[in-house]
Parts: C-alpha cells; sequence; structure tokens
C-alpha cells in the first residue's frame, strides 16, 4: 500500500496557492502527514491531509503576489541569468568542455548527414511538370526490368490517350569523342528520341533544343562542352564531329545537367542516327522509355490503360507497364512482384536515425552531468525560492542555460562540419555545402539548437527547479541520491546505442570483406578493359593477335558490355519446352578466348571458334532451367549448345545468378578485356598505348580496371560500411565522454570515503575495483539489452544479400568486450587518480 500523501491533493495545493508559498506548504503537510501515520495510521492520515489542502483553499493565498522577479526588472533579470551562466561555464570548465563536446560532436553529425538527406530528397526534384513525369518499367507480376523495348514508346504515344508525351534513350557504359577543329574531349551522351526536351526541361542558354532535336544532323550540347570545345557559350551553327565520324551542326546549348539528376549527359542527338533493324524488335531490350502524363490524368488511371499494350503485339506476353514518378525512382528503385519496395531510400532512414541517435546520445550527456551535479546548485535554488522565485522562473533560468550552451556547441560544430566537408564529399561521392545565404540552412540550425537545447535542458531544469528548499537549506537534498536512477538508465540507453553501432561496424566490415574476397566464377585481378572505338572497330581482329604477341599479357577478348552491365535479355526455345514455361535469360555478345581471359571454367563443351556464329554457350543455371541432362550438341535458338560453364557472377551479390546465354557476335562487341601476366601490369599498359596510338591515332588512350568495375557495384554498401563506422566510433567518444565526466563526479563526490579507506589500509585495486563496478554493471546490462536488438537489426540488413556471411556468437561477444574495454579505460583513469589521491588532502579538503 502507498505511503504517501493523495497525489489529487497535492495538484490541487499546487494549482491553488501562490508560487512563492506552495513549497513551504507542501512540506509541513507532508511533514504532518507521516507523523499522523505513526499516531493514528494511514487511512485516517491520507483524510486529514485532504481536509487540510481543502482548508488551505482560501483568499488569502489563492492571491497572486508578485514574484521575487517584478516585471520592469525583466531586462535586469536576463542579464541576470545570463551572467550566472557564463559564471557557471567558466567556473565549470571541465564539465562545460565535456557538455560543448560532446554536444558540437553530435550537432556536427546531425548536420553533416542533414545536408546528405536534404541532398538526396532533392534528386530528381527540378524538373519543370515533374509531378507530370514518370519512369516506364515493364513487370509480369514476379520481375520487374527497366530496360525496354525498342517499339514500346512509340507504341504508348499512338494507343495510350493518357500519354502526352514519350522519349526513350540509350545508355551508353563509355564516353564519345568530340572533335572541333583542334580541340578535342571525351563526353558522355544520348541519342534520344524527339520528345525529350518537352519532358525534360532545362535551361536554355542558346537556340532551341526541343526543335533542333528534331533532325539527324543536329547535336545538343551543354554548357561545360560549349566551353570545353569553343571556350565560350555561344557555339550555336558550330559544326561537330563525334567519334571521328559524322559531322553534326550545334542546334542548342542548355545549362549544364544538375549534378542531382538521374539522367545524366554531356550532348544529345537524334535517336534515328543510331537506331539498326533489331533495335525495332520487341525481342531485344535497351532503352530506357520515361512518359509525361497529361494534365489531370492520375498514374493509377494511366497504368490502367496501359496493362495490356504488349498483348496487342506481342500475344504470349504476360508483362504490363507500370509507371514511377521521377521524384521516387533515385529513392525507391527496388522492386518486388512488381511494386516498389525501397531502394536507396533505407540508407536514408538508416543514416537519419543515426544522425538522431548520435544527438539523442549527446543530450543524454549533458542530462547526466546536469543532474549529477545538482548538488552543486542546490542551496542556488534554494535561496531563490525562498526570496520569491517560482518554479517556472528557475526552470528557465536553467532552460536558458542550455541554450547558451548549444549555442556554442551549434557555432563549434558548424566549424567542425566547414572543416570535414571537402573529405566527407570524397567518401559520399557529392558536392554538399553549407549555404549561409539559404532560409533552408538557417531553418535546420535554429530547429537543430532548439530540438537539442529541449532535448538537453528540459529534464534538469524541471528536476533542479523542482527542489524543495525546506529541505534543501536543512542539508537533506546533498545527503540522497536525486535522481541515480535516472542517471543509471541514462548510461544503459547510451552503451545499448554504442554497444549497436559496434556490432554494426563489425558484421557490415565482414560482409564487404566477404564480397572483396568471395570467389566469382570468374577472375577479375588483372584485367583491363577499354573501350572498342574509332579505326580499331575495323582493326579488332588485328589489335587483339598483337597484342597476345606480348609476353606481359595472357589473353584478349571482346565483349559487348562488361559482365556487370548485362541487360539484355532474351527467350530460349529447345526442344521439349513446355509453351507456358518462361524461358527468357539473360545475353551476352562476346569474342574469341572470353572464357580462357576471365578464368571461367568450363563443365562440358569448349570455347567459341572463328565458325560459331550460330552456337552458344550457356551456364550452369541455364542447364537447370531447361532441364538437360547432355546440353552439349543440343539445339537452341536455331543454333546448338557447344558448352556449358560454371556459374559465375554477372551481378552483385544482392542479385542470385541467373540464366545465362554467350554468344559469338564479335562485331557487335564494344570492349576490350586483356587479361595481363603476373606482375607485368606497367609493361602491357605501355604496350597497349603504343599499339592504341598506332591503329587509333585519333583517340586518345583511355582504360580501367575490371575489379574496379565490380567495386562500384557495392557503392552504396561500402559508403554505409565507411560511414557506419565513423559515427559509430564518434557516438562510442561521445558516450565515454559521458561515462568519464560521471565517473570524474563520483570520485570527487567520494573523495573523503576513499581517503578514510587508504588511511584504514586498501589498495589501490580496491579503490579502483570500488569506483568501477557501479559502471560496469550499467554496461554489462546494455549488452544484455542492446544485442538481441542488434542482431535483429543486422539479420535485416543482411536480407538484402542473396549471398552473405553468417551472424555468429562471436561478433556479439567481441563488441561486449570491446564495450567493456572503453568503458573500462574511460572509467578507470579518473579511478586511478582518484586512487593515487593522498589521502591526508583529500580528508583536509571535506
Amino acid at each position: 500500500m502507498k505511503t504517501s500523501p493523495p497525489r489529487w491533493a497535492t495538484r490541487l495545493l499546487h494549482l491553488v496557492c501562490a508560487p512563492h508559498r506552495v513549497d513551504e506548504l507542501e512540506d509541513d503537510l507532508n511533514e504532518l502527514f507521516y507523523e499522523r501515520i505513526e499516531s493514528v495510521g494511514l487511512p485516517q492520515a491520507r483524510w486529514r491531509y485532504i481536509k487540510d489542502v481543502l482548508s488551505l483553499v482560501r483568499p488569502s493565498l489563492i492571491k497572486r503576489q508578485e514574484s521575487f522577479y517584478p516585471k520592469q526588472t525583466s531586462v535586469t533579470m536576463l542579464r541576470n541569468y545570463l551572467k550566472i551562466a557564463f559564471r557557471n561555464l567558466i567556473k565549470n570548465k571541465a564539465y562545460s568542455a565535456i557538455n560543448i563536446t560532446g554536444l558540437s560532436i553530435g550537432m556536427a553529425c546531425s548536420l553533416l548527414i542533414g545536408l546528405w538527406v536534404i541532398d538526396e530528397f532533392n534528386v530528381n526534384k527540378g524538373y519543370k511538370d515533374g509531378d507530370r513525369i514518370y519512369f516506364t518499367r515493364l513487370t509480369d507480376g514476379i520481375s520487374t526490368s527497366e530496360i525496354m523495348p525498342g517499339p514500346l514508346a512509340a507504341a504508348l504515344k499512338k494507343d495510350i490517350p493518357a500519354v502526352e508525351k514519350v522519349t526513350k534513350f540509350t545508355v551508353w557504359s563509355n564516353d564519345f569523342l568530340l572533335n572541333a577543329g583542334q580541340q578535342s574531349s571525351k563526353k558522355t551522351g544520348i541519342y534520344a528520341t524527339e520528345d525529350f526536351f518537352d519532358i525534360f526541361q532545362y535551361p536554355v542558354l542558346q537556340g532551341n533544343p526541343s526543335l533542333a532535336i528534331q533532325s539527324p544532323n543536329n547535336i545538343i550540347i551543354t554548357r561545360n562542352t560549349a566551353q570545353t570545345l569553343f571556350g565560350r557559350i555561344d557555339a550555336v551553327g558550330q559544326t561537330l564531329r563525334l567519334n571521328n565520324d559524322k559531322y553534326y551542326r550545334i542546334g542548342a546549348v542548355i545549362e549544364d545537367v544538375p549534378a542531382n539528376s538521374s539522367v545524366q549527359f554531356d550532348w544529345i542527338v537524334n535517336f534515328t542516327v543510331s537506331e539498326e533493324d533489331w533495335m525495332k524488335t520487341w525481342g531485344s531490350r535497351s532503352f530506357l522509355t520515361y512518359v509525361k502524363l497529361k494534365p489531370n490524368t492520375t498514374q493509377s488511371q494511366a497504368e490502367a490503360s496501359m496493362k495490356g499494350i504488349l498483348k496487342r503485339y506481342i500475344p504470349d506476353n504476360k508483362e504490363f507497364p507500370v509507371l514511377q514518378p521521377i521524384g521516387d525512382t533515385y529513392l525507391y528503385g527496388n522492386y518486388i512482384n512488381g511494386k516498389p519496395m525501397g531502394g536507396r531510400i533505407s540508407y536514408v532512414q538508416t543514416f537519419t536515425l543515426v544522425g538522431l541517435l548520435i544527438l539523442l546520445i549527446a543530450c543524454v550527456n549533458f542530462m547526466n552531468l546536469s543532474t549529477a551535479r545538482s548538488a552543486k546548485r542546490a542551496k542556488e535554488v534554494g535561496v531563490r525560492k525562498v526570496v520569491g522565485a517560482s518554479r517556472w522562473a528557475l526552470a528557465g533560468q536553467f532552460f536558458g542555460e542550455s541554450i547558451l550552451l548549444n549555442l556554442v556547441a551549434a557555432i563549434v560544430a558548424v566549424l567542425l562540419v566547414i572543416s570535414l566537408l571537402p573529405g566527407v564529399n570524397q567518401v559520399v561521392d557529392k558536392q554538399l555545402s553549407i549555404d549561409f545565404l539559404s532560409p533552408t540552412i538557417w531553418l535546420y540550425l535554429v530547429i537543430l539548437v532548439g530540438v537539442t537545447s529541449l532535448l538537453a535542458g528540459i529534464y534538469p531544469a524541471l528536476f533542479l527547479s523542482a527542489m524543495q528548499p525546506a529541505r534543501v537549506l536543512k542539508g537533506v537534498f546533498a545527503k540522497v541520491s536525486a535522481g541515480a536512477t535516472f542517471r543509471k538508465s541514462l548510461v544503459v540507453f547510451q552503451f545499448s546505442l554504442s554497444l549497436f553501432f559496434i556490432v554494426g561496424m563489425l558484421i557490415i566490415g565482414r560482409q564487404m570483406a566477404y564480397i572483396r574476397t568471395k570467389q566469382l566464377g570468374l577472375d577479375r585481378q588483372n584485367i583491363i578493359h577499354l573501350p572498342v572505338e574509332g579505326e580499331l572497330r575495323g582493326k579488332m581482329e588485328t589489335f587483339r593477335q598483337e597484342l597476345q604477341r606480348s609476353n606481359a599479357i595472357r589473353s584478349v577478348t571482346t565483349v559487348g558490355e562488361l559482365p556487370i552491365h548485362i541487360g539484355s535479355t532474351t527467350s530460349l526455345n529447345w526442344p521439349g519446352k513446355d509453351a507456358k514455361r518462361d524461358g527468357s535469360v539473360t545475353t551476352m555478345k562476346v569474342g574469341l578466348d572470353f572464357a580462357k581471359t576471365l578464368d571461367i571454367q568450363f563443365v562440358a563443351g569448349h570455347d567459341f571458334g572463328p565458325a560459331d556464329t550460330m552456337n552458344c554457350i550457356v551456364n550452369e543455371s541455364a542447364v537447370r532451367m531447361m532441364n538437360l541432362k547432355n546440353p552439349v550438341g543440343t539445339e537452341i535458338n536455331k543454333g546448338h549448345i557447344i558448352g556449358v560453364v560454371r556459374d559465375f557472377h554477372t551481378s552483385s551479390f544482392h542479385d542470385p545468378i541467373r540464366p545465362l546465354l554467350l554468344t559469338y557476335y564479335p562485331k557487335w562487341t564494344n570492349d576490350f578485356l586483356i587479361k595481363t601476366s603476373p606482375g607485368k601490369m606497367a609493361e602491357a599498359l605501355t604496350i597497349i598505348e603504343q599499339l592504341t596510338h598506332q591503329l587509333n591515332p585519333g583517340y586518345p588512350f583511355t582504360y580501367h580496371f575490371l575489379d574496379e568495375a565490380y567495386e562500384k557495384l557495392y557503392r552504396s554498401e561500402t559508403l554505409v560500411n565507411r560511414l557506419i563506422n565513423f559515427f559509430g566510433v564518434l557516438a562510442i567518444l561521445i558516450s565515454c565522454l559521458g561515462l568519464f565526466g560521471l565517473a570524474t563526479f563520483s570520485a570527487e563526490q567520494r573523495t573523503k570515503e576513499i581517503g578514510v579507506r587508504k588511511v584504514l589500509g586498501a589498495s589501490v585495486s580496491s579503490v579502483v575495483a570500488l569506483l568501477s563496478k557501479d559502471f560496469l554493471k550499467l554496461v554489462l546490462l546494455a549488452i544484455v539489452i542492446a544485442s538481441p536488438i542488434a542482431w535483429y537489426a543486422m539479420t535485416q540488413w543482411l536480407q538484402n544479400f542473396t549471398y552473405k556471411i553468417d551472424i555468429e556468437w562471436w561478433m556479439f561477444m567481441l563488441a561486449g568486450l570491446l564495450a567493456v574495454g572503453i568503458a573500462l579505460l574511460t572509467v578507470g583513469f579518473q579511478s586511478i587518480k582518484a586512487a593515487l589521491m593522498n589521502p591526508v588532502k583529500s580528508l583536509r579538503s571535506e
């Protein structure tokens, strides 16, 4: 049974009595209440307490008297608050430094993450009529593809009344050479259909891009391209040569494409220039398609009208188009069963949460240290209340101190962010900056300081202002452990988050190491790739044979696209195929020695020979899909299977290995893959460069490495790994700052006890253990709480990978040992310092 006075009666007392009298009356009533429990029992004591409260509801006590701070002295009061706040900052230098350091680091992290999140949300958001622009995908309800068949764009414009404009364009992995007299430069470009600039509207510097793209003899270039080639932007009417082949007239110059746009290019030419017969068939898919809907047309209405469009042209086809707003394509790029199911948005949400948690950890430090040092401010509170200060006036004072401290921390945080931004931009591959002329930045800073001040200051302000003057001035408050349970809870919360970060750092790091070291089924090391361009197009076999004469080069092949960029699919037909069965496979065009160059192992059959233009090679997944026991020699799509290779990865570990068809079409390949001998990379590059200049003099020598291309597949995961490590270390650092501050305060509070123990013979180790054990208990409790949460979160993250590591028990043990070790180092330093103090000095200080 509760032995406290009735709560509603106490609340009534606070509600009706003048603020300057309520604390004194409450103390007297409480003292009388506990005396009555001893004499007349609890029920009678509670009843008399209620009667006493009701008897105090009279005009002389209800009347609100002028407080200690009259209205006319509000400026003086504010000046007094600031003076006291500054004095406390200077007087308690160590605690002020800990608070400012923790808060500034937390704010800096939140500001950096905030800048990154704002930039992520702004991708594809700057287009005029952006709410009517949609990216088109095809789905059968299970798998979804963004690569569209060539005739689809024209069919959508012709057959779907809801569509106002539609454009399709090619996406090339290689840059093209632009020549303008003596100036030349490699730039990224696209071939797009005529509605492109009616959908994507960019600021025009010169000419009319919508009109210029109508002619196949025109080229539209960006500001940067014009300045690179001509030194000025007024370039309309000038002539460019593309890939040392066809000449184009510059029809318009537009502003550079924003970095936060998914559609990137430096030049555009009419699609018909690059169109070949195979591009006009429904079977081959190689294009991106965007539509612009008519005003007042909804996405669902348009999708409903498109539902059966493919069946009109391909009767057996089960796919249908789905639309996605262009503003969502960047963040919501993953589709499951034909529906958008997240994507990059998960990383945005994760790091938004990380930023808030780090800021919360910093605020916890402030609350902990403020409430821990409450005894130092107790007499000040008691005196102010006795002379008439209300609780809310005191709360305002302490809250004002929190705002002042947070303002100082915010200034430090902004300076930190400015100094860190160059390095951060390299890591996240962006151009983040703080624009002090932007209202958004100032609004963000105001919200950041306001929220931090509220989180950090509200509990200490209410806690300190609630102290009862009678108890404080009698010295009772200093003898009790005020707020101890709350402080312990905050320490557990801090280290739970720190352990969560440690587990995340370990598991994400292990998964990234697994990705880097797992066998892919092919050898990506020591392989150079360079584009087939210019005069090399007609000298491919000569170039290949000349390179293989050198001992520095082991093998050379050509591919239509890199293994990680395969986007083409086709449908297979084989003897005994069920008519209802899906036979779609990924297709890749290759030249001679493809398997040899990439060290791909054959299960059966052999590699391509010069006469195998109608034949093909399949992987093990394709054999399983076709359910063939003896695949070699099987007729397939008017040719025969001549070989079966082991499965190898053509995409990231997020996706399973798909059925693959390799076809021998050397004339349709676009990249050389060159395998160098071990230790002879420099010699091989010299030979390749010399031969390239000899056979293709009009083009600069450009090359890349295949392993770098594979690493780009995991750019997002690499970013997560780096940021989790960075922010995890900062979160642990902030937690350690708070723990260090509490350990220091604890040692100060127990100075006399430590002195007495040492006089009585206590060893340094026993004193250190005495001061450390309470904190270690809290850290161990944090480990117990955080481990299952971290396990669940990391399990969910790993679900994004088809090929992944297993989460093992030793990871959590290692994380726990690290957390305990960090806590011991943090607390142990202050504990050893206190234990080594001269006991005579300790006792004298009391």
